[in-house]
């Protein structure tokens, strides 16, 4: 089901070590204007490059080695100086790519392709591109926000740019990158130059979303934790419907959230002076995490059958797993309301990249009846960390959610879990 990133032709390397120079953080965003400009030299040939093979390959159905290279290389830049900008990575990439940079890119040489594959190259990229813009830069597209009235424009913080803004105060603060924002960070540029590789038809191997392609990536214990029991099968009829079956759900969700806010207030009021969360107003929160998580599944395609209204462990093939009430830092309690703003936005950025499976999503489980295993397991993903942020929020535990898109892993050592944003936790 799954595959190995060895079997790729576009693979992600990192070998970086999280330390950040105070200096080079500081300016990073002047500092890089020149290699943006190479690029922007590199990007001009490039554009003449790929016009000349696409007519090679049209020809022949394979790419010359002198052409293929010369994409490859721009790709390798390209993803490099991402790295640099957005600071998963420390060394400043010069002006060519490095075959030694901390995030790199390994691309296999020239195959025989399609040639139909080839003809409509453009057409076919547009929903990895769609998608490269939720997991890096940004996105910004339209959804209904209740049924009947006018949609509203819903956008969004790419998962890149919130990786930049605050891998640069944590960088500027520690002189460390926190893994779990870098390898949020790498995600993008791994699936980013994917997308462009298959664009410069250096490969036609569809970019995959899977977030096991972006390497390995740790998951520390966390006392809200995503199961995924399903197996990607989606009825149709299920998939052509499902805008319309949401409608109870999402009247049921806003009620419950709103009565949600109540209890979570009530709950900081006495929170502080008991060290956790009373354990009634737990058992509801709690509730209302997993059932909006059932939802959330289920509106966007990571999960197939229709949830229930109750949010109960153990009822839907993506659900969360959400430990009993623990002692908390009273000081954490208190000043919860600030501490969970960065994970807001990253919260934000992963609901970009949860919207942008839904879309592309409901069109390929339309038409095979099964959603691709890649988008299911970076929606799951998604959905852990919406989790985690909103139990941090509701004082359900002072365990930072963790950043990274990965689902399974193994726990870092206890040098590697300091690197946290917040008092006890990663990114």
């Amino acid at each position: 089901m799954y595959e190995d990133a060895a079997d790729r032709p576009v693979r992600l390397i990192v070998t970086d070590d999280l330390v950040r120079s105070r200096a080079s953080v500081s300016f990073r965003f002047l500092l890089v204007i020149p290699a943006w400009i190479a690029l922007g030299f590199w990007t001009f040939g490039a554009l003449f490059v790929v016009i000349g093979a696409w007519f090679v390959l049209l020809l022949k159905g394979r790419c010359s080695g002198g052409m293929h290279e010369f994409l490859a290389a721009y790709t390798r830049y390209a993803a490099q100086v991402s790295a640099y900008f957005h600071l998963t990575a420390n060394p400043y990439p010069g002006f060519a790519p490095k075959a030694d940079y901390p995030v790199r890119i390994e691309i296999d040489g020239p195959v025989t392709q399609r040639r139909w594959s080839v003809f409509f190259r453009i057409f076919l990229a547009i929903p990895a591109l769609l998608l490269t813009g939720a997991t890096g830069g940004g996105s910004s597209f339209p959804l209904p926000r209740k049924a009947g009235a006018l949609d509203l424009a819903f956008s969004t913080i790419g998962a890149g740019g919130v990786v930049s803004f605050l891998g640069w105060f944590a960088s500027v603060a520690r002189g460390r990158m926190p893994r779990g924002l870098r390898d949020l960070g790498t995600y993008g540029i791994g699936y980013s130059a994917q997308a462009t590789a298959y664009l410069l038809l250096l490969t036609d191997r569809y970019p995959s979303a899977d977030p096991r392609l972006a390497g390995p990536q740790e998951l520390p214990p966390h006392p809200i934790r995503v199961e995924v029991n399903d197996d990607l099968a989606r009825p149709r009829l299920l998939v052509l419907f499902r805008g319309l079956l949401v409608l109870p759900h999402v009247v049921w969700l806003a009620l419950w959230t709103v009565i949600a806010i109540v209890a979570a207030f009530a709950g900081w009021l006495v929170a502080p002076f008991i060290a956790r969360m009373p354990r009634p107003l737990h058992r509801f929160l709690a509730a209302y995490v997993r059932y909006a998580a059932h939802v959330s599944a289920f509106i966007g395609l990571i999960g197939g059958p229709f949830p229930g209204f109750v949010g109960k462990e153990g009822t839907y093939p993506i659900d969360i797993a959400i430990d009993p009430p623990e002692r908390q830092g009273r000081a954490g309690l208190v000043f919860r309301g600030i501490l969970v703003v960065p994970a807001i936005l990253i919260s934000l950025s992963y609901s970009g990249i949860a919207n942008m499976v839904a879309i592309l999503g409901w069109f390929a489980a339309l038409a095979r009846g099964r959603m691709p295993v890649g988008m299911r397991d970076i929606g799951a993903a998604a959905i852990r960390y919406q989790a985690q942020a909103w139990a941090y929020a509701f004082l359900l535990t002072d365990r930072y959610p963790y950043a990274a898109p990965t689902l399974e892993g193994l726990p870092p050592e206890p040098e590697q879990l300091s690197l946290d944003l917040a008092p006890d936790s990663a990114s």
